[in-house]
């Protein structure tokens, strides 16, 4: 919680209300249809979350809410969602639509999380409420839980994103064994090369961008057999994950590794993406 309020910090609901009583917590900046596929599977979860804890409410089971949430923060927020987005956040310029879509995203995961939580954790979730929205908010105890949009539901994305999240895994796995091995420190410094047997998973994976999702330098997904000592995924057959490092220099400023570090004489310790960045950064700061 304390993670989402110093992210949504300099963040403006487009709505311009916090409460959700009145109906959907969507707010007018991004349209879900919009949104980028992993804010679009996050929007899903908090769907699938919203039957649960209702549920649980509704027969006094507060372990049920608990563990539920717990998992919930810890697993799919902690270390997934916001461990992937944190360069998005942190790097990418003001201007981004992704960037734009993910904050919208934590505001929701915000909200819902913020106003579940409340009959359990009473003063934390008041304090955050109130941080959040400005004591011209109101109490969150005195909120309705959120009306969740029945188009945040996409079990056909869920589905597609559970392949994803297995392979992600089993590069992770790789990255682990060469991390304890000290022949790489940060998974950005490596660019490692999945081997898939199956043409549809190819397909599915050339369809994000699966360095981001696996929070690595780079990526190579291939059709070319693999050797015999890959990292072989036990989640999902015909995938096999070989561990390589990046090549090009360090962006001081994201820390990935990119042979375009330097393209830019003013930023040359940055690379294209964050010089970029830092051009329309400094241009906000000149205009103020």
């Amino acid at each position: 919680l304390r993670w989402m309020l110093g992210t949504l910090s300099h963040y403006t609901v487009a709505s311009g209300a916090p409460s959700l009583a009145a109906g959907s917590p969507i707010g007018e900046s991004q349209a879900t249809t919009k949104m980028p596929e992993l804010e679009r599977l996050m929007l899903h979860q908090l769907a699938e979350l919203d039957a649960v804890i209702r549920k649980a409410y509704t027969e006094y089971d507060y372990k049920k809410v608990v563990a539920v949430l717990a998992q919930f923060m810890n697993t799919e927020l902690s270390a997934f969602y916001f461990d992937i987005r944190k360069d998005t956040l942190y790097c990418e310029a003001p201007s981004s639509d992704k960037r734009r879509a993910a904050l919208e995203a934590v505001e929701q995961i915000f909200r819902c999380v913020t106003v579940w939580l409340a009959p359990i954790l009473v003063f934390t979730t008041e304090e955050c409420w109130l941080s959040r929205y400005g004591a011209d908010a109101g109490s969150v105890h005195l909120e309705q839980f959120p009306i969740i949009p029945a188009g945040w539901r996409d079990d056909k994305l869920a589905t597609k994103w559970d392949q994803i999240r297995r392979v992600r895994s089993g590069v992770t796995g790789a990255l682990e064994l060469e991390r304890a091995a000290k022949r790489i420190g940060s998974s950005l410094e490596a660019a490692p090369v999945v081997h898939v047997v199956d043409a549809d998973l190819r397909a599915l994976l050339a369809t994000i961008d699966l360095a981001e999702i696996c929070i690595t330098s780079g990526i190579t997904v291939t059709d070319a057999a693999a050797p015999a000592d890959a990292f072989i995924v036990a989640d999902i057959s015909g995938v096999r994950v070989v561990p390589a490092r990046a090549e090009g220099k360090k962006c001081a400023r994201s820390w990935r590794i990119t042979t375009d570090v330097g393209s830019d004489p003013a930023y040359p310790e940055l690379s294209a993406r964050d010089a970029a960045a830092m051009h329309e950064i400094d241009g906000l700061k000149a205009d103020a």
